[in-house]
């Protein structure tokens, strides 16, 4: 959440309003000192999902990022937000996906099947489990000496990049029109394999957009 934040000031087209959560958490003291609201809702709740409809609708919000929630959003939220709500998960789906694969879990999972490569995916999220339609991955080679937190560190730079970058895609999408008319967003990896080039990750991320506005 604070590289979202973080990136508002490098002309970012999203700015984030209000920040929503489950339970206690840093997020929520990063928001408040950048002035933002903060609101807790218990989402074991069965009034969760109108409760959050509400308090978006109060805020104009325009999408959803979602960053460490590990429940799924209520179904009226996700019909509400088609195609506006987007989520990272810290391997390349739709492989290590599905409940109960968050943290390091999910690294766990890779170095045991052997996999030489991960990553992060960007996508849209459903009333399923890491199922929504994908926007964006970016690959992250796993070393023979790796752990489980030496990918996760990884992982989780390249995550730092590519979520911003993607939560601006989305924006720019919304304020042409998307869902409802305009471009989808277009924001695809650079199967060329940038990084490996020395390019850094900022360059090899504005590499992987890749064609025109509206691309799927």
């Amino acid at each position: 959440m604070q590289a979202l934040l973080d990136h508002e000031g490098d002309g970012a087209a999203y700015r984030i309003e209000l920040l929503v959560s489950d339970r206690p958490c840093v997020a929520e003291e990063r928001a408040r000192a950048m002035g933002r609201a903060v609101c807790r809702i218990d989402f074991d709740d069965d009034a969760a999902g109108g409760e959050l409809l509400l308090l978006l609708a109060r805020h104009r919000a325009e999408g959803i990022l979602l960053a460490g929630f590990l429940k799924l959003l209520p179904a009226a939220v996700c019909r509400a937000y088609r195609d506006r709500i987007l989520n990272i998960h810290p391997a390349l789906l739709p492989a290590f996906g599905g409940q109960g694969m968050y943290g390091h879990q999910v690294h766990e999972a890779v170095l045991r099947s052997g996999a030489t490569l991960s990553g992060a995916t960007i996508h849209f999220v459903n009333e399923r489990y890491d199922e929504g339609r994908i926007l964006a991955q970016w690959p992250v080679p796993v070393g023979p000496g790796d752990s489980a937190d030496t990918l996760a560190a990884r992982v989780l730079e390249v995550e730092h990049t590519l979520y911003p970058a993607a939560a601006d895609a989305l924006a720019r999408a919304v304020a042409d029109g998307w869902p409802d008319g305009g471009a989808a967003p277009s924001f695809a990896w650079c199967a060329d394999g940038g990084a490996a080039r020395g390019a850094t990750l900022r360059e090899a991320i504005v590499a992987g957009f890749g064609g025109e506005r509206g691309a799927t």
